[in-house]
């Protein structure tokens, strides 16, 4: 449990300087920790993500003279900020539309009007008729600070819409229900869920999470159409406190899947969506390190079975095993995509005669489609150096068709329909951009980058045709390199702001992440958590020796997990980095890992280790947390990002670590903090004003590496 709050002196109201107070002071195995700006964690934190108001008056001080020295900062490049604004929305075609998905009689799909923040939710008849809106995003986010759809779901009648929205940006999300034709919404309303929505099969029922008094997603709901909130049922409660809950179906839509885990474990139990009133069916009982993920292939013999994804066996990288229905657990799991080293399987899906799979080697992902009559496989995969691809299976078991997305960091998004049968392959829809763009000005590459253990480290780039490469041209180099997520290589409109002035926009595909394989995750969590801080300084390095970009213009940037590699670099080489970008950063990782009432904290364990229980947990994060080891040194300059309802990494991380830089480092390069006070985790919710957060980061870059023209 945390220690008590410290006493603290008044803050001064004009200079985030002040920042000094008591410090907190605890032992662990022995080791004494101190904390000199524990107060800046609020006592409430709880009731702050609910309602930001009640934050303590001394914090709030503290965040607003952080804000108003970091907009003094900016007021002088105000005008540049704007015209990276214009830019980047000019490459936004402001009236898009998604290509719509068709879910029986209709074709549902979302789309932007012009000017508009979010997005409105409509659909047509699919045989040609009408349009109608169920759900208009700039009406119901008029007057609101912040505004996100959670999760929007027709019922299985096309009757009625489930959907679930955010106002605060703490992801405490309402359940409400609109009858579509009438146009109006039912009382039935369900307050503070986690955001997924299920249907029964008949209608009926909805299925929902709501969290526990640490913001855990831990209770499965059974909601009955027309009854009180109140009597809601709870079908299952996650006993482990490491481990959330989050629903799913089938692509069948035979069955729903409660999904239970951590970073190393799952576990998934089986709703019959045509039996709602039936308890969940536990598929296989969770075992530590097993992990797996359900799929359903009906037989109209009556020999149901179920498709697994997992890593059962010492398949590292995963494979794809087949069970019966009648009896799903692991002794009865076959291979029907066996193991193969260095091949990734990422996600699967099941149609009535195919087994769809995306799937990542040698750093590319492709999608494969297997017949399941005879087994025969065949591969869609494309021919540039580094691309992102995507795979939705949209509605329908019977059908042949799927969807998939595909751009690079050169090519705008590509979204094809694709038949499984007669492999024809019809564009569907290729991103606009009214501002224009001629891909041919534009060059992508993936370099392999040697870190200091021999391990090749993927480095994607992405230049200006007619950017000199000889050591002269800035660069942002970005990373993340955490729980096995992989940055794409795709395309953004955002960054050709800083390519057009010649940037070299690089991302380091480092330890901690997938590109390689499992693997590649697994060298980069626990123990060997510093090769990820490694292996980005060595594509720091590496670009800076072979003279692709200056030795002395180079900004790294990360968020989230990645803000703790940002952190964490700063204080191992911070010559290196001219500035320095992190986003809602993990920094303070000792202190959050020591503190299991936090959202986040069990869960985690399994990525960072538990310092509670384990002294060399403790030590081993102690000495690379980024809070802990700023030094009395010079810094690049840095600019930190937060959200004053963040659950995730919370806002009092960053204000920490930025405090203790102000007080500690010898030098006064520029030391700036921004907190959305009206954002989580995911910043402003608006498109828009997501342009606004992304033109202060790179103004900031253009500044640390003294490019401030506007592009001809």
């Amino acid at each position: 449990m945390p220690a008590p709050r410290p006493a603290r002196a008044p803050v001064s109201a004009d200079s985030p300087a002040d920042a000094v107070h008591a410090p907190l002071v605890r032992s662990f195995h022995g080791e004494t920790l101190t904390d000199p700006y524990a107060w800046l964690r609020a006592d409430n934190w709880r009731e702050v993500m609910r309602d930001p108001a009640v934050l303590p008056a001394d914090i709030r001080t503290h965040l607003e003279a952080e804000n108003r020295a970091a907009d003094a900062w900016f007021a002088p490049h105000a005008a540049l900020c704007r015209t990276l604004v214009g830019e980047m929305r000019g490459r936004i075609k402001e009236d898009d539309s998604a290509v719509p998905s068709v879910d029986g009689p209709f074709a549902y799909y979302t789309r932007f009007r012009e000017g508009g923040q979010h997005p409105l939710y409509c659909r047509i008849p699919a045989a040609g008729g009408d349009e109608q809106v169920l759900l208009d995003g700039d009406a119901l986010g008029a007057g609101l600070a912040y505004f996100s759809f959670g999760d929007v779901q027709p019922s299985p009648d096309h009757r009625l819409v489930a959907w679930t929205a955010d106002t605060a940006g703490s992801e405490y999300y309402t359940l409400r229900i609109g009858d579509i034709d009438a146009g109006t919404e039912r009382p039935d309303r369900v307050e503070e869920t986690t955001g997924d929505v299920l249907w029964s099969a008949d209608g009926r029922y909805l299925f929902y999470i709501r969290r526990d008094a640490e913001h855990r997603p831990s209770f499965v709901y059974r909601h009955a159409l027309g009854a009180d909130p109140s009597s809601d049922v709870l079908i299952y409660e996650e006993p482990d406190k490491g481990f959330f809950v989050s629903l799913g179906r089938t692509q069948s839509e035979r069955f729903g899947l409660i999904s239970c885990g951590d970073h190393d474990t799952s576990e998934v139990l089986l709703l019959d969506l045509a039996d709602p009133l039936a308890a969940p069916r536990r598929v296989e009982p969770r075992h530590p390190g097993l992990r797996y993920g359900v799929e359903h292939h009906p037989d109209l013999a009556g020999a149901d079975r179920l498709v697994l994804l997992t890593n059962a066996d010492g398949a590292e990288d995963f494979k794809i095993v087949s069970a019966p229905l009648a009896a799903p657990g692991r002794e009865n799991w076959r291979d029907l995509v066996p193991h193969r080293s260095g091949r990734l399987i990422l996600s699967h899906s099941v149609f009535r005669d195919h087994l769809v799979r995306l799937e990542r080697e040698d750093g590319l992902p492709r999608l494969v489609v297997r017949g399941l009559a005879d087994g025969a496989e065949h591969v869609v995969a494309f021919a540039e150096e580094a691309y992102s691809l995507g795979f939705d299976p949209g509605h329908g078991f019977d059908k042949t068709l799927v969807r998939f997305t595909y751009s690079s960091m050169t090519t705008p998004a590509e979204v094809w329909d694709y038949d499984l049968a007669s492999r024809e392959r019809v564009l569907r829809k290729r991103q606009e951009v009214p501002s224009g763009h001629d891909p041919a000005r534009y060059v992508t590459r993936r370099l392999m980058v040697e870190a200091a253990d021999g391990a090749r480290i993927p480095v994607s780039l992405l230049f200006a045709r007619d950017t000199p490469l000889d050591g002269t041209a800035p660069c942002l180099l970005y990373g993340y390199g955490a729980y096995g997520i992989s940055i794409p290589a795709g395309f953004s409109t955002s960054r050709l702001s800083l390519v057009d002035r010649g940037f070299v926009y690089a991302i380091a595909h480092i330890r901690g992440g997938t590109e390689k394989g499992w693997r590649w995750y697994l060298d980069g969590k626990l123990a060997k958590k510093t090769n990820t801080f490694h292996d980005f300084i060595a594509a720091a390095d590496h670009l800076a020796a072979g003279k692709i970009v200056a030795p002395d213009r180079i900004v790294a940037h990360g968020g989230s997990a990645g803000g703790m590699l940002m952190g964490a670099v700063a204080n191992l080489r911070p010559d290196r980095f001219a500035g320095i970008v992190a986003e809602v950063p993990f920094v303070d990782v000792l202190n959050t890992m020591l503190d299991d009432t936090l959202p986040l904290t069990p869960p985690e364990w399994p990525e960072w280790g538990n310092p509670i229980a384990d002294a060399e947990a403790f030590r081993f994060i102690r000495s690379y947390s980024p809070y802990d080891n700023v030094a009395a040194t010079a810094y690049p300059a840095i600019l930190a990002l937060a959200g004053l309802t963040d659950p995730r990494v919370t806002y009092w991380e960053p204000a920490k670590w930025v405090a203790k830089l102000r007080a500690t480092r010898t030098n006064d390069a520029p030391l700036l903090m921004k907190t959305n006070m009206d954002a989580g985790h995911g910043g402003a919710a608006g498109r828009f004003d997501r342009l606004e957060e992304t033109a202060l980061v790179y103004a900031f870059a253009l500044a640390a590496v003294r490019v401030a023209a506007p592009a001809a």
